[in-house]
């Protein structure tokens, strides 16, 4: 058996049925004859994108897994991992590697030592019989602890050479750990004393599964729950006691409640300091549960840390405050102040949502959008920068694993590859990624990916010919040299691809467009909605 056959083989064994990648990689070929479906894309950075939506839509259950070319492949993919890295996702990355002389001659990529920083573990294979011990170590890390990219290099020089068979290869178990039982009780004083608690849940409560828990302990504690970007959707956010999502923008509730807690739970999340996330009050009282240490007082003090699974950490605690707390808390008070508050700031941005002004509002196509399709059965991404955020505070998420939310990092282009990874998940389920017409500069060729591998998402494309949120940054530039100046007709595009594409101005023809594009996505074909929007720069930042 050629290592090649034989890592194919792992593959098979660990439940991989899709690779992503681009050749020359000899696993491609290898992996088609042992049944798992190759998915060649245009560019190697989208590849990683659509493996880390398998991943993510699956909770590991299907592992994304991309492979590449040595040199210019591996370079290419580099994006793609260190967007996968930065928002805690696992995909196995297996590059092609230069022959084990060439390896370390200078000029001659090394992926092992060039992608520590944003893998997991890196690890060549040097030796053909180890191949068994070193995927066991890979899908080990990928399913276990903190989840972030795990790569494997594959020299060429060992890919085609024999190494024994392998027929006692088992998938590697995944282990999980929860806190010790003083420091829950210790944590359930703290929220059974609280006047104003609230829960910040992250994407870690998507990788347990934690949900019925988590709304469990927030009714007990007739606690308020908010989310991160990558957490939305944990949470029904018609629930009486969400307060949504926090971004770059965020609900107008949601920084109130935070503001005034006394008590902050934070489950699942690291509290990562970035400008695309929600910033945590000072001075706050902060519990942080979560998974990796590394995460504790990073940046955010706290005064009790919980270390293990979202889901066995949330049931403890909902089991150590029933002992303090007899019976699930009232929680009329807070849910009316939550639906007024939600009122109020809603009344400032309805005007926009539903603005029949030309150039179209971007607010108003995706508050259409949100009115035309079951959002129950929607999986929907943003892109970085204004779709981003004219998205994320207003789009009211029903159903677990339903938005794809991310901002650690903002590589433009990085929704279109998520869309088709979670169409190949959620076959079933309508896939739409929201993008700008600087986005789809990135990574737009791939809309051809998603018609030649049968992958009928809806992209939503909102064109305002700008970079809009760049201008008040560049007005030399732009008043000068024209610099922030974008153009094309993506309708056309798409259509060139073998999409349906449609340009939208009027906005009495939204809705329409929408339902022809579902129609279109019904049929088997991929769709491009592109809407001639005004630049706009208005943002719910509070």
């Amino acid at each position: 058996m050629k290592v090649s056959a034989a890592i194919a083989h792992i593959l098979k064994c660990e439940g991989v049925d899709v690779i992503f990648g681009y050749p020359r990689n000899a696993v491609l070929e290898e992996a088609a004859k042992a049944g798992i479906r190759p998915i060649i894309v245009r560019q190697e950075r989208t590849g990683v994108h659509m493996a880390d939506a398998l991943s993510r839509l699956t909770r590991g259950q299907r592992m994304g897994v991309f492979a590449m070319q040595h040199g210019p492949g591996t370079e290419n993919a580099y994006g793609g991992v260190a967007q996968a890295y930065s928002e805690s996702v696992p995909v196995l990355v297996l590059p092609q590697g230069y022959a084990r002389r060439l390896a370390y001659v200078p000029d001659n990529y090394n992926a092992s030592l060039s992608m520590r920083d944003v893998t997991k573990h890196a690890e060549p294979i040097t030796d053909a019989s180890e191949v068994a011990n070193i995927m066991r170590r890979a899908f080990t890390q990928l399913r276990n602890g903190r989840l972030r990219p795990v790569l494997v290099e594959m020299p060429w020089d060992v890919l085609s050479e024999e190494t024994p068979e392998i027929i006692d290869y088992a998938p590697v178990p995944k282990a999980r750990s929860a806190p010790a039982p003083d420091d829950i009780y210790a944590a359930a004083r703290l929220l059974a004393r609280a006047k104003r608690p609230v829960i910040y849940a992250g994407q870690g409560v998507h990788w347990a599964g934690a949900y019925e828990e988590l709304q469990n302990l927030a009714e007990r504690l007739a606690a308020p729950v908010g989310t991160s970007l990558e957490g939305k959707s944990a949470f029904d956010e018609r629930h009486p006691l969400a307060l949504g999502a926090g971004g770059a923008a965020s609900p107008g509730q949601l920084r109130h409640f935070l503001d005034q807690a006394d008590i902050i739970l934070g489950v699942g999340c690291s509290f990562s300091e970035t400008a695309f996330g929600i910033r945590m009050p000072k001075g706050k009282r902060i519990i942080h549960a979560t998974l990796d240490p590394a995460d504790i007082n990073k940046s955010v003090a706290c005064e009790l840390a919980l270390i293990g699974d979202a889901k066995l950490t949330l049931s403890m605690l909902y089991d150590a405050c029933a002992e303090m707390i007899e019976g699930a808390r009232d929680m009329t008070e807070t849910a009316f102040e939550i639906a007024a508050l939600e009122k109020k700031w809603m009344a400032d941005w309805l005007p926009l949502l539903t603005s029949d002004e030309k150039p179209l509002s971007p607010y108003r196509v995706l508050w259409d959008l949100q009115q035309a399709v079951d959002v129950a059965n929607t999986i929907i991404t943003h892109d970085a920068g204004s779709p981003r955020d004219q998205l994320s505070p207003f789009w009211k998420t029903t159903a677990p694993l339903t938005y794809i939310g991310w901002g650690k990092s903002t590589q433009l282009g990085y929704g279109l590859g998520l869309a088709m990874g979670a169409k190949l998940a959620c076959p079933d389920k309508l896939c739409i990624n929201v993008w700008g017409d600087a986005a789809i500069g990135f990574t737009g060729m791939d809309f051809e990916t998603a018609v030649r591998e049968r992958l009928p998402i809806l992209s939503v494309l909102l064109n305002n010919s700008a970079m809009a949120i760049e201008l008040d940054q560049m007005p030399v530039a732009t008043e000068r040299f024209r610099s922030t100046d974008i153009s094309g007709d993506y309708a056309a595009f798409a259509r060139a691809l073998g999409g349906y594409g449609e340009r939208v101005s009027e906005p009495d023809d939204i809705k329409p467009a929408i339902a022809r594009a579902l129609a279109a996505i019904e049929a088997g074909q991929p769709a491009l909605l592109e809407f001639m929007t005004c630049t706009e720069t208005r943002a719910s930042r509070i």
